[in-house]
């Protein structure tokens, strides 16, 4: 739900238009220094976990996935799945953004020179790996673990009707944005790009109504902040929460 007191400032790339087809937010530091490093420490020590990416590709995504990935089965996933989720449930500006229903457990990639995933759309259903259930895929991220300075190339670039949106973040950061945009990673030409990646159900299954609303809280704290009128104030919530009433799936 949303945290109208205590959410921070948003970090947002998108269109001109805040109810047109992409959204990407950028949240800043989902991952502090410390937990970044006993991450990659995992992941870099997981050796045979790492597995074809094309492991989990659909139709479409398989002829143009060129990475390898954390076999989801491997302990380490488990390991370093718990430290993302943990910290997602504490982070306003994600839940604001998202309104997360369920969060598929987060995978792990990487890539290293010449590797690349083509252009693609996601798979609209995700099994979940640990209880069976299906999980509509709302909301694709992207958490980035590697320093950007450590690699050339490995942008992840999201269309929409405005043209390319590229994104390469410092370790640490994530982007989130709708799963039903075309998107891909470029080649990588030099160094090696680590990163997680997961989708998200929404209790709002709408790209735009979803815009709306995270607009919508992003105007109530600043309003909090400022010290507005108190019934001005309560209204806005009040609309919030019935149009999220009108509009939640769950």
């Amino acid at each position: 739900m949303p945290r109208h007191a205590a959410a921070p400032e948003t970090s947002r790339a998108l269109a001109p238009n805040p109810v047109e087809i992409v959204m990407l937010v950028c949240i800043p530091k989902v991952l502090n220094a410390e937990q970044l490093a006993v991450l990659r420490q995992h992941l870099d020590q997981a050796g045979t976990a790492w597995v074809d990416g094309r492991v989990s590709a659909g139709y479409s995504g398989a002829p143009v996935k060129f990475n390898q990935q954390i076999d989801e089965r491997a302990e380490v996933a488990q390991q370093c799945q718990h430290l993302i989720l943990g910290m997602l449930e504490r982070n306003p500006l994600f839940i604001s953004a998202a309104l997360p229903n369920i969060v598929y457990p987060p995978m792990f990639n990487r890539y290293s020179e010449g590797m690349t995933f083509g252009a693609h759309v996601d798979g609209s259903v995700r099994i979940h790996p640990h209880n069976g259930r299906k999980l509509r895929t709302d909301v694709s991220a992207t958490l980035f673990l590697s320093d950007p300075a450590s690699y050339d190339g490995g942008e992840l670039q999201v269309e929409d009707t405005y043209g390319t949106h590229s994104v390469k973040l410092e370790a640490g950061d994530m982007v989130i944005y709708p799963a039903t945009s075309l998107h891909q990673v470029t080649p990588i030409t030099r160094g090696t790009r680590v990163a997680s990646f997961f989708w998200i159900q929404s209790l709002v299954r709408d790209d735009a109504q979803r815009a709306l609303l995270f607009d919508l809280d992003n105007a109530i704290q600043k309003l909090n902040q400022t010290g507005a009128d108190d019934g001005a104030r309560r209204s806005l919530v009040g609309c919030y929460h019935n149009l999220l009433r009108q509009w939640t799936e769950t």
